[in-house]
């Protein structure tokens, strides 16, 4: 397969001159031959707005080179409304979006190399506060392929993305391996993988940091013509959100299922492993096991207060209808967290049939951020809600077991610590093996359960 190098095209990598039309004439004079590499060579930094992949390209970034979002809105030249700044529905009053490097309806297609790609999230900061950035409502996705068939993503560093940092939508056949994604703890709407209504997506032996959630699974409202996001495995990532690690949803406008999250590492996050449904779909056959995760009590302008494991079923309003989360399992896993495991329905029959298998749950406290209360977000009009932290809290959900289940509680417990186990309309909870006591016992039973 045939190289062009973006320098023969014009491109000076000054990280001054805005590079794009060299680096898309090469694009374009690669795809007009058949296909081939286009090589952004090391040294040098190439300033670019939007480029667009096309099929049969590999966008090779040497070890040593850079590809740099321009700070100018104007140089991103692609633009679409999506819902990624509107509670997941498209709105025509706000600003359209754009992004660095795009692909739509293209096969064959690959960035690959050990060098960088830069979201340069930090020129479109507008205000920085102490624990989150106000941003800039016009900035730019980093990587957003739209209905590609066989791509692939390996060995890049993508850092400081400036929205959703790699967005996938419609896409089939994916394979993203050993990335790295390193983008600002501070910035929100930065994720780090959005999987929107994609299928047959394998994502492996990734380190992914972020503000907003690590690795998101979606199905949006304005990529409706693609159909349900499933058949995913997500193995061997370590991960550090001050929002999600890995989740599912809140966006859910068609079924999410077939999922796989396993051997995976997660470090001072705000959630863990998490599914939050505000759809009218169905979550389903989906699988958590082989985990560590670390989650602690960010600032509440961050959705989450440090559970380890979250499954909600909520509308995003009153008038909204939602479906179910079903066939959901978590095994082996263990967590040191500044909460406790949380499962919430909007009514009883919206969560059915979870199992939580030799899963550990060490409750501390040592961040300086008040305890003892819940969080719904990212449901609109629902906030913190001040309630004791129990181990386990389960409320409106069917068929729950906890086989081999274990409470422990830290050093540091505040008088918010209660029980191990807490549960309230819950039909069929099963208990085989759980082990653990309140966290004052002399005080509290072991379980509260109505």
């Amino acid at each position: 397969m045939a190289t062009f190098n973006i320098l023969d095209f014009g491109a000076r990598g000054d990280g001054q001159s805005n590079d794009a039309n060299a680096i898309q004439q090469a694009i374009d004079a690669c795809h007009a031959t058949g296909g081939g590499t286009v090589l952004v060579p090391a040294g040098r930094s190439y300033l670019s707005g939007t480029i667009m992949l096309k099929s049969h390209i590999e966008l090779h970034v040497e070890r040593g080179a850079s590809i740099v979002g321009s700070g100018k809105w104007d140089d991103y030249t692609y633009k679409t409304n999506v819902g990624a700044l509107s509670g997941g529905s498209v709105d025509a009053e706000r600003p359209a979006s754009s992004m660095l490097i795009m692909a739509e309806e293209a096969e064959h297609i690959a960035i690959t190399g050990g060098g960088e790609i830069n979201g340069s999230g930090r020129l479109f900061i507008e205000e920085e506060t102490a624990y989150i950035y106000r941003m800039c409502e016009e900035r730019p996705f980093t990587i957003f392929l739209i209905g590609c068939h066989n791509v692939t993503v390996r060995d890049v560093t993508i850092r400081d993305g400036a929205l959703w940092t790699l967005r996938l939508s419609g896409c089939q056949d994916v394979l993203i391996h050993g990335i790295r994604i390193l983008n600002d703890l501070k910035l929100p709407n930065n994720d780090g993988i959005d999987l929107d209504r994609c299928r047959n997506v394998r994502i492996s032996d990734c380190h992914i940091v972020t503000g907003d959630d690590c690795i998101c699974l979606k199905a949006c409202e304005e990529t409706f013509r693609f159909g349900p996001c499933e058949n995913i495995t997500v193995t061997g990532c370590t991960l550090m959100s001050t929002s999600s690690a890995l989740i599912i949803g809140a966006e859910c406008c068609s079924p999410i299922r077939n999922v796989i999250f396993d051997a995976c590492v997660v470090q001072s996050s705000h959630r863990g492993l998490a599914i939050h449904l505000s759809e009218f779909s169905v979550v389903e056959n989906v699988l958590f096991s082989n985990m560590v995760v670390e989650t602690r009590i960010f600032h509440e302008q961050w959705w989450g207060r440090g559970e380890p494991i979250y499954v909600v079923a909520m509308p995003w309003t009153d008038q909204h209808d939602i479906g179910r989360v079903r066939h959901v399992r978590f095994r082996n896993v263990l967590c040191r967290s500044e909460n406790g495991v949380f499962v919430y329905g909007w009514t009883p029959d919206q969560i059915e049939d979870v199992v939580f298998e030799d899963v550990r749950v060490e409750v501390d406290k040592w961040s300086k951020w008040p305890s003892g209360q819940h969080d719904l977000r990212p449901c609109p009009g629902e906030g913190l809600r001040a309630h004791p932290t129990a181990g386990f809290f389960l409320q409106n959900a069917r068929h729950v077991t906890l086989r081999n289940c274990e409470v422990a509680w830290g050093h540091h417990c505040p008088e918010r610590f209660r029980y191990a186990l807490e549960s309230h309309q819950v039909a069929d909870l099963v208990t085989e093996h759980f082990k653990g006591t309140a966290a004052f016992p002399e005080q509290y039973p072991a379980s509260l359960i109505d």
